[in-house]
């Protein structure tokens, strides 16, 4: 089992449409994938069409197994499964702390609930706090969407920042640009830049910003099954190809 997490301690960069897009191209290509939406506003599980469990609350995300797993639900594609998140996720940080070992609950509840899939991928919310170095912990591959401003370069800065000072293996984060407006000056400059000080941070795909993308709460699906030649599909796609070759198969 494999465990992607797309996450941005910034919110608003595409974190939520490239989980979804990456769980279908995953699941496209012939793998078993179960989607677990760790962020409380429950934008997955709605892309999906999947309702939040009500039963899945507390703690017992981290301590029963098996209310775990019978939360889990089929989504409308073949070998994607997705958790739904439900509003009690917000109070993950407060749960966390009352455990024993509180940084590796999240791989272990993810172990012994997810071990029939190929592929786990992450939802996560955008901040720092004990869920997100449980994430930091758990994940084989970070991926890291980043829109090309000066904030969002001040946010990844801090990201690096962060794994530098907690000694966590830069080496999980995978960064791509998002929402990319090439004709924009301040895009091309901040890449080019960025490119340059993260030589080894940053993949070659990039994802543009465009309206079928937007256009995922209106149809409430991945944009390869709405806008299968549009160059957005395009990019979930290669992104997906580039994540296989640069860290190898997910099985």
């Amino acid at each position: 089992m494999k465990i992607i997490a797309c996450y941005s301690n910034k919110g608003g960069v595409g974190k939520t449409a490239t989980s979804v897009n990456l769980a279908y191209a995953y699941a496209h290509a012939g793998h078993t994938v179960l989607l677990c939406d760790l962020d409380p506003q429950g934008a997955s599980g709605f892309y999906l069409r999947v309702k939040p469990s009500k039963k899945l609350t507390d703690a017992r995300f981290f301590e029963d197994v098996e209310r775990f797993t019978k939360s889990i639900r089929a989504s409308d594609f073949d070998g994607l499964d997705v958790l739904p998140a439900n509003l009690t996720f917000r109070d993950f940080d407060v749960f966390l702390s009352r455990m024993r070992n509180k940084r590796s609950r999240l791989k272990k509840a993810l172990t012994m609930a997810g071990s029939d899939y190929d592929v786990v991928i992450l939802d996560c919310p955008p901040n720092f706090s004990t869920l997100s170095e449980n994430v930091f912990k758990a994940a084989d591959q970070i991926v890291v969407p980043v829109i090309p401003t000066t904030l969002s370069e001040r946010t990844f800065d801090q990201l690096v920042g962060f794994f530098d000072q907690r000694k966590l293996p830069k080496k999980k984060l995978s960064a791509f640009f998002s929402m990319v407006q090439g004709r924009k000056t301040l895009h091309q400059d901040t890449i080019e830049a960025m490119r340059q000080k993260y030589p080894k941070r940053f993949l070659q795909t990039s994802i543009p910003f465009a309206a079928d993308i937007e256009r995922m709460g209106q149809n409430r699906a991945p944009v390869s099954i709405y806008a299968g030649r549009s160059a957005a599909s395009l990019a979930y796609q290669s992104l997906y190809e580039e994540l296989e070759n640069t860290k190898g198969s997910a099985k």
